[in-house]
C-alpha cells in the first residue's frame, strides 16, 4: 500500500470521533475547490499543494471528486515543466487521486523523469539545488509521487542510506546534515519512511517523539517551540503508530483537547493556537490526527 493510501486509511477513521460535524469538514472540502478546478491556498488561489490535500480530505470522508474539473486543471501544467519539487510531486499525486487512467499516455515517466532531477549524489532528494544534500522531508515526498505513479525510486537502499547522515546526537533526525538536535516532522517522516519499506527503527526514537508532547496537548515541531502544532501532531502520531507505539492515555486525551482547541464552526481546523486562517493542508492533518485517536 502507498504513502497516501496509508494515509487516507487512517484518516476516514476521523468520523469516529467528528460525529455529526463530518458533514461540516465535508462541506469544507468541497468550498476548497476553485472554479478552475484547483484546491485553494491560504491567499484562496488555485494551487497544486493544496490540491492534493483537498482531493485527499474528499477521499478520506467519501465524497465525490469533480474528476473531470481536477483533471482540467491538471492538464494545464502538462509535464511539469517550471514547476518545484514539491508541487511536481504534487502533481503526480493529484493525478493519482483523479485516477491514473486519465493520465496523458507516458506522462507518468516525464514526471518522474524531472522527479528523478533533484536527486542528490547521497542518494536522496531535495528541493533546493542550492543544498548538497538530501532531506527527510525530500526523500518523503519522492517517495510519495513514485509510489502514486505506480513507481519504486530507482536504488530505493541509498534512499534509506541518505537519512543516516541526517540522524541527529538526541537519537532523532533533521533536515540538515550534523543538527545538534532533531526536528519533530524530520523525524516522524523518516521513521514513516523508513518503516514503510519495512526496515527497524530504534525504539529510543519513539521515547523521543513522545518527549516533544506538550503539557496541554498536541507536539511540537522541536524541543524548544513555544506552541504545539497541527502538523507536528499529525505526524507524529503515525509515526508512532507506524513504530506500533502506544500512545499513553493521559498523552491522548490531551491531544484530543488540543484538536477541540483548533476546531473551527466552519468545519475546518486551524494549524496552531495563533493561527487565523483554515485552509485543505491543517484540515487534512486534522483528519489524519484524529483517525489515529479514534483507534483503540
Amino acid at each position: 500500500m502507498s504513502l497516501r493510501l496509508q494515509l487516507l486509511q487512517v484518516a476516514r477513521l476521523a468520523p469516529r470521533l467528528l460525529g455529526d460535524s463530518t458533514e461540516r469538514v465535508r462541506e469544507f472540502f468541497l468550498c476548497q475547490l476553485t472554479p478552475a478546478g484547483g484546491g485553494r491556498d491560504r491567499e484562496g488561489r488555485p494551487d497544486l499543494y493544496y490540491t492534493i490535500f483537498t482531493l485527499a480530505g474528499l477521499q478520506a470522508l467519501d465524497a465525490e471528486i469533480p474528476a473531470g474539473s481536477v483533471e482540467k486543471y491538471l492538464r494545464g501544467f502538462g509535464d511539469g515543466a517550471g514547476l518545484d519539487f514539491v508541487h511536481l510531486s504534487a502533481l503526480a499525486r493529484c493525478w493519482a487521486a483523479v485516477g491514473l487512467q486519465r493520465m496523458p499516455p507516458g506522462l507518468d515517466r516525464a514526471l518522474l523523469a524531472r522527479v528523478e532531477s533533484f536527486r542528490k549524489p547521497d542518494g536522496g532528494y531535495e528541493g533546493d539545488a542550492d543544498r548538497p544534500h538530501s532531506t527527510a522531508y525530500g526523500a518523503f515526498v519522492a517517495l510519495g509521487a513514485y509510489e502514486d505513479l505506480g513507481r519504486t525510486p530507482p536504488q530505493p537502499l541509498k534512499l534509506v542510506q541518505s537519512l543516516k547522515r541526517l540522524e541527529t546526537p538526541d537519537g532523532a533526525w533533521s533536515n540538515v546534515p550534523n543538527a545538534p538536535a532533531g526536528a519533530t516532522n524530520a523525524t516522524a517522516g523518516a521513521v514513516t519512511l523508513i518503516r514503510h519499506l519495512g526496515l527497524p527503527v530504534n525504539p529510543r526514537v519513539g521515547d523521543w517523539l513522545l518527549a516533544r508532547a506538550h503539557p496541554q496537548g498536541g507536539f511540537l515541531a522541536v524541543p524548544a517551540a513555544p506552541l504545539p502544532d497541527l502538523l507536528s501532531t499529525a505526524t507524529t502520531l503515525h509515526a508512532l503508530a507506524a513504530m506500533d507505539r502506544r500512545l499513553p492515555g493521559e498523552v491522548r486525551e490531551r491531544c484530543l483537547d488540543f484538536l477541540d482547541s483548533l476546531w473551527s464552526g466552519q468545519g475546518g481546523f486551524h494549524g496552531h493556537w495563533a493561527d487565523d486562517h483554515l485552509d485543505a493542508e491543517y484540515t487534512f492533518y486534522g483528519l489524519l490526527a484524529l483517525g489515529h485517536l479514534a483507534l483503540p
